[in-house]
């Protein structure tokens, strides 16, 4: 299929030059340039777009605006055996969380599990890359994070939750099972993505100013009247999620980080379980190939589309990537090298 006019392909190592370039510029050291560039490239590569290459300009405006502290680390504020409570000074958001998922690995092979809660910290662009990184190295991992308000309780109208993004994942073989989710039908990043490719949500994702359901990214980007998964559901999973961050990090709640004049200051939960801990190690390979065999049986509603489980096609989109070059909106990235 022939790319859209306005859409160029871009290498992964042309992207991270230049994204390595930028940060360096704008105060990152070397070894955190390198790391953050390869975050915001992978993110790309694998189809993130949103979270990646889309993002990034404004991750460098809130260096410019002092929102994100270039030179900040996180420091320990407590410690009970396998939780850890850090506050990340609101350095950049990808390298505080890459940090709290090792911090929390270093704990699971302690403990068997580690617990990491990192208070005032920034955006952490795709939940999944902490989940691929741990599941990599043997862990299961859980870990979400609070948002300022972006979505409405379930039968309101005005914002009072955010889409606090929830990842799972699972090793499994060479690879993982990784679930990444906002409590949103549609992150806002994704409903940005689709309105910058001028194309209309599958399903409806929010409400349009009459409350009326809409397939139109730029009517719910407008409202801010998004719709949460699961209807009620969605939104009282939010709710719990913005209660256990801001109490086991004793950091800001969605409340909170909604009275700031921009979205820092975040909270956020790093879950690592190390699963050669656990008894029935031997055989867990064996267990989950069983329940994805029967999974995989799954009929097709429509008999065409394959039935795959969360983070099955991610290898596929890395593969094509690095053959074709990654996608980019061409005033995404004219934006880019610009800065």
């Amino acid at each position: 299929m022939t790319d859209p006019a306005n859409i160029i392909r871009i290498s992964a190592n042309q992207m991270k030059s230049e994204f390595f370039r930028i940060l360096r510029k704008h105060g990152l050291t070397d070894n955190k340039a390198e790391k953050c560039a390869g975050i915001f490239m992978t993110n790309s590569l694998e189809g993130v777009y949103s979270h990646g290459v889309n993002r990034f300009h404004r991750f460098v405006s809130n260096i410019i605006d002092g929102l994100i502290k270039p030179a900040a680390e996180p420091t320990l504020i407590n410690s009970s055996g396998a939780l850890e409570q850090w506050n990340g000074n609101l350095g950049p958001g990808p390298l505080n969380a890459l940090f709290a998922t090792d911090r929390a690995m270093e704990l699971g092979h302690e403990y068997g599990i580690g617990l990491v809660a990192l208070a005032d910290t920034n955006h952490w662009m795709r939940g999944g890359t902490y989940g691929w990184h741990a599941a990599d190295k043997g862990f299961v991992f859980i870990g979400w994070t609070n948002t300022e308000a972006n979505m409405p309780a379930w039968g309101a109208k005005d914002a009072r939750l955010g889409n606090n993004p929830l990842v799972f994942a699972i090793p499994y073989g060479d690879k993982a099972i990784v679930l990444d989710f906002a409590m949103s039908l549609y992150s806002y990043g994704r409903m940005e993505a689709y309105k910058l490719g001028m194309k209309k949500l599958p399903f409806p994702g929010g409400y349009n100013i009459k409350g009326e359901l809409t397939t139109d990214p730029g009517v719910i980007l407008e409202t801010r009247r998004t719709l949460p998964i699961g209807y009620w559901k969605g939104a009282g999973l939010s709710l719990v999620l913005d209660v256990l961050a801001a109490i086991l990090t004793g950091g800001l709640s969605t409340h909170e980080i909604t009275r700031r004049k921009a979205e820092y200051g975040l909270s956020q939960i790093f879950i690592a379980i190390i699963l050669k801990s656990l008894r029935n190690y031997p055989g867990i390979e064996e267990t989950i190939s069983r329940i994805i065999t029967d999974y995989s049986k799954s009929e097709s509603a429509d008999g065409k589309a394959r039935i795959r489980y969360p983070g099955e096609n991610i290898l596929k989109i890395r593969s094509e990537n690095e053959r074709n070059g990654i996608p980019v909106n061409i005033g995404v990235w004219n934006k880019i090298t610009a800065l």
